[in-house]
């Protein structure tokens, strides 16, 4: 029987309101899931039936709700509570794939992104007052060394490796258009007046959304990011790769984060979630 490689994940997150902002808008989920089968009773070998069958997978989602809209603070955590239940009611999880069941599963993580957006749109009916609630959502899923990414909206995730970070989504914002139209500079986004003005978000707008999606291979070593604007706005690139950089925990790490995001001025809400991997080939 083929043995999976065995994956050891180090998680830890962090979510803090700022110097500024009364309530925290951000909410963030980091799940555990597993198949498991045990064998009770068998003459069949070890070696061709293992006492224990699991298949572990991970999810770690963020969601910031958008500033400025009705309820931000209920468009967060509905949007984190309905994508669960969603992944809960699917009767056939995916749990090890190739290319062609990645892209089952990149799919069904669109579906949901949409229904996510629908059951916004029943909650504003049955409730006016949270008409035009808004947020944005980045999910990282991994299941063995296979990564799934979902965003929409400006929250970011990160890959660390080899001493190096990677930026896995784009912003989708006004100012990020105008960088990819050659309007602006790339390093004029940052300090832009409509950086923060989204062209993606979850929403009960009856207008469509476009999720980002991709599938990567994660290697030995990793570590993953998922973090709100209220990290990216205060702290770079640079210092951001310096503190996932450092030795420690994951606990630690997003320690060090949120207070590289206080010490930048702390002007938002502030939410990561940081996972370190370590792969051992079967």
């Amino acid at each position: 029987m083929k043995t999976a490689a065995r994956i050891d994940v180090d998680m830890a997150a962090l979510s803090h309101p700022g110097k500024i902002r009364r309530n925290n808008e951000d909410h963030y989920l980091a799940v555990r899931f597993e198949r498991t089968a045990r064998t009770l009773l068998t003459n069949l070998s070890a070696a061709e039936v293992p006492e224990d069958l699991t298949e572990t997978g991970y999810g770690l989602v963020v969601a910031d709700g958008v500033g400025g809209s009705a309820a931000g603070e209920v468009a967060s955590s509905t949007a984190v509570r309905v994508l669960l239940d969603l992944a809960l009611g699917t009767p056939d999880w995916i749990m090890t794939f190739d290319s062609s069941r990645a892209q089952e599963v990149l799919a069904r993580m669109e579906v949901r992104f949409r229904k996510v957006k629908e059951a916004f749109v029943q909650r504003a009916q049955a409730d006016p007052a949270l008409t035009g609630m808004g947020t944005t959502m980045t999910l990282a899923c991994t299941a063995g060394s296979n990564l799934i990414i979902a965003h929409i909206g400006d929250s970011r995730a990160y890959l660390f490796r080899g001493g190096e970070l990677h930026r896995l989504t784009h912003d989708q914002t006004v100012a990020q258009t105008l960088a990819d139209a050659g309007a602006i500079k790339p390093e004029e986004v940052a300090t832009h007046p409509r950086r923060h003005i989204l062209t993606g978000a979850i929403t009960t707008r009856q207008v469509d959304i476009s999720t980002e999606l991709h599938h990567l291979e994660l290697a030995d070593g990793d570590q993953l990011l998922l973090c709100t604007d209220g990290l990216t706005d205060m702290a770079d690139d640079t210092a951001i790769a310096g503190a996932l950089r450092r030795p420690g925990s994951s606990q630690d790490a997003s320690q060090a984060l949120v207070d590289l995001a206080l010490e930048g001025g702390g002007k938002d809400n502030v939410t990561v979630v940081v996972a370190r991997y370590r792969i051992t080939a079967p």
